[in-house]
C-alpha cells in the first residue's frame, strides 16, 4: 500500500523549547529529554544518536560531527570533529569507497565533547533512547527506506532494505553505544572497537587513539540586518558567507547604497554568487587555510564583476538537527557518513558503518596524510545584535552551502517563517549544470545569461533537506523540510 505525501506545511510554533530534526522519533526522542530537565545540547545528542537508527544510510558513529552552539550568556563557539586521513596515508588520488575512503571517525569522540562542556545529563542517558529503539526496531520514513532501496553502498550487514513502514533492528549498533554510554569515547577508539574498524579500513590504532575534536571560532557575516554564523576551513561555511556579501543589498563593499536596496533579489542573480562564492571555496578551502580574503572588499568588488565558470560536486549523506532550549541556549547539528552507506564497509561485529569522507580529497587532487579534506558539513547561527534568532541547517553534500543561501533569501523574503524559507523551490550548481526543481522552471530563460546548462528536476533527493528554529516575539517557529521523514515540534 503506498501513500500520497501532505503538500506544504505552516511552522510548527512552541512557547519553551524546540527539536527540529529529520525523523520524528529523533524529534521525540530530544523532547523527552527536555522534558526529564535536560536541555538543548541533551536534546541535540538524543536526536542525533537515534538518528543513527533511523537513517543508518546516512549517519552514524561511523562518521563525523560538526556543530554550532549559541550559549544562554550570548557565547557562541564551533565544534569540529571532523577526522583526518591516517597518518601515513599515501599521496594518491582517493577512494570513492570501500577502506581506503575513510577518515577517522569523530562523531562519538564530538558527543563527548558536547556533553562535557554543555550537557547536564550525562551521554549515558542521551544516548537510551536510541540504543532502545536499535533493539526494539524503529519504522523506516518515506525517504529513508527509497535511499536505501536504491543505494548500491546498503551494507548486508545491516539486513535487507526495509519499505517504508517496515522495522529497522540494529542489534549489534545497540551493543556498540551501549559500550559507548558506559564508558565513554574510550570505548569507540580503543578495544575491540577500535580493532574491528582498524580490520575494515586503512587507518591504524594510533589514527584513532590520537584523534581529538576541537572548538573553533565561527566566522561571521551579516545579510539584510542578520548575523550569520558558520564553521570555519576545511568547511565551506566561507562560501555561504561570501555569496551573501555578493548579495548584500547594504552595499558596504563599494562604501554606497546599492541601487539594490529593499529590492529584490533576482534569481539570476542569487545563482550568480552562489556559482561564484563556491568557486572560490573549492579553489581555497583546505584543512588550516586562511580563506579570510574571500570576504575582502577588494575580492568581492571584482567577483561582482565575473560569471562562474560552474563548480560543487555530487550529493552526500547526512543529517542535520536544530535544538532550542528555555534558557536561550542553542545548537544547529550536522553528523555525517557523506555519501549513502559511507564507504559500504561495516567494522564486524560492531553494527558501525564507516564513513567515505576521504573522497572529499577529489577537490585537491590526492590524499594528505593526517589531514582532513574539503569538508560540506556546515551548521549555522542567526543572530541579532548579539541576541539569537535561531539556529537551522541543511543537510545534501555539496548542495549545503547554496542552500543556506537559498534558506537565507527566502527567510528575509517571507517575514522569517521557517517552513516556507525551507520548503520553497531550489537550484544546485553542479559543475556548468544548473538544476532547478519544478517551482523554478518557468525561470530557465532569464538564467541563459548564466552560462550555465539548466536542468529541470523531480528529485527531491537531489536538493537537500533542512531544518530550523526561528524565535520571534517570544516564540518559537520550527521548520522540518517537506523533501524529508521529518518534523519540528516544541513544548
Amino acid at each position: 500500500m503506498s501513500f500520497r505525501l501532505a503538500p506544504a506545511k505552516p511552522s510548527s510554533v512552541a512557547g519553551r523549547a524546540m527539536v527540529a530534526s529529520s525523523q520524528p522519533l529523533a524529534t521525540l526522542a530530544g523532547l523527552d529529554l527536555l522534558r526529564a530537565g535536560g536541555n538543548a545540547v541533551d536534546a541535540a545528542l538524543a536526536a542525533a544518536a537515534v538518528l543513527c537508527v533511523t537513517e543508518p544510510h546516512a549517519t552514524g558513529i561511523g562518521g563525523d560531527v560538526l556543530a554550532l552552539v549559541h550559549g544562554p550568556s550570548g557565547e557562541l563557539v564551533g565544534l569540529d570533529a571532523a577526522g583526518p586521513a591516517p597518518a601515513d596515508a599515501p599521496a594518491a588520488p582517493p577512494a570513492l569507497e570501500g577502506p581506503r575512503s575513510v577518515t577517522v571517525p569523530g562523531a562519538v569522540a564530538g558527543w563527548a565533547a558536547l556533553a562535557e562542556r554543555f550537557g547536564s545529563l550525562g551521554l549515558d542517558r542521551c544516548l537510551a533512547p536510541a540504543i532502545e529503539l536499535a533493539v526494539a526496531g524503529a519504522p523506516a520514513g518515506h525517504h529513508s527506506a527509497r535511499v536505501w532501496r536504491e543505494s548500491p553502498r546498503a551494507p548486508s550487514a545491516l539486513g535487507p532494505p526495509p519499505g517504508a513502514g517496515q522495522r529497522i533492528r540494529l542489534p549489534e549498533l545497540a551493543d556498540t553505544l551501549r559500550l559507548i554510554a558506559a564508558r565513554g569515547p574510550d570505548a569507540f577508539y580503543s578495544g575491540p572497537v577500535a580493532d574491528a574498524i582498524v580490520a575494515a579500513s586503512w587507518l591504524a590504532h594510533g589514527d584513532l587513539s590520537a584523534y581529538r575534536p576541537a572548538w573553533v571560532e565561527p566566522i561571521v557575516g551579516t545579510f539584510r540586518g542578520l548575523q550569520v554564523a558558520e564553521l570555519p576551513a576545511p568547511t565551506q561555511g566561507v562560501a555561504v558567507l561570501e555569496a551573501l556579501a555578493l548579495l548584500d543589498e547594504d552595499d558596504r563593499i563599494d562604501g554606497r547604497a546599492s541601487a539594490a536596496a529593499g529590492a529584490e533579489i533576482a534569481l539570476v542573480e542569487e545563482v550568480r554568487a552562489v556559482a561564484l562564492a563556491l568557486e572560490d571555496a573549492l579553489a581555497t578551502v583546505r584543512d588550516g587555510a586562511d580563506v579570510s580574503h574571500l570576504l575582502s572588499p577588494e575580492h568581492l568588488r571584482r567577483r561582482r564583476r565575473q560569471q562562474p565558470r560552474g563548480a560543487a560536486g555530487p550529493g552526500g549523506g547526512t543529517v542535520c538537527l536544530c535544538a532550542v532550549d528555555a534558557n536561550g541556549l542553542a545548537v544547529s547539528f550536522l553528523q555525517s557518513l557523506y555519501e549513502p552507506f559511507g564507504s559500504g564497509v561495516v567494522a564486524e561485529g560492531t553494527g558501525v558503518v564507516l564513513n567515505n569522507r576521504a573522497a572529499c580529497f577529489a577537490v585537491q587532487g590526492e590524499v594528505v596524510a593526517g589531514r582532513r579534506p574539503y569538508h560540506t558539513l556546515i551548521p549555522a547561527m542567526l543572530t541579532r545584535d548579539g541576541e539569537l534568532v535561531g539556529p537551522f541547517a541543511v543537510m545534501g553534500g555539496f548542495m549545503q552551502a547554496q542552500a543556506h543561501v537559498q534558506f537565507l533569501v527566502e527567510l528575509t523574503r517571507n517575514g522569517l517563517d521557517p517552513q516556507a524559507a525551507l520548503d520553497r523551490g531550489r537550484f544546485r550548481v553542479e559543475g556548468t549544470t544548473l538544476r532547478l526543481e519544478e517551482p523554478l522552471w518557468r525561470e530557465v530563460d532569464a538564467l541563459a545569461e548564466l552560462g550555465l546548462r539548466p536542468e529541470r528536476s523531480s528529485d527531491p533527493l537531489a536538493f537537500g533537506g533542512g531544518q530550523a528554529i526561528i524565535r520571534r516575539d517570544g516564540a518559537l517557529f520550527g521548520g522540518s523540510d517537506l523533501r524529508k521523514d521529518g518534523c519540528a515540534l516544541g513544548v
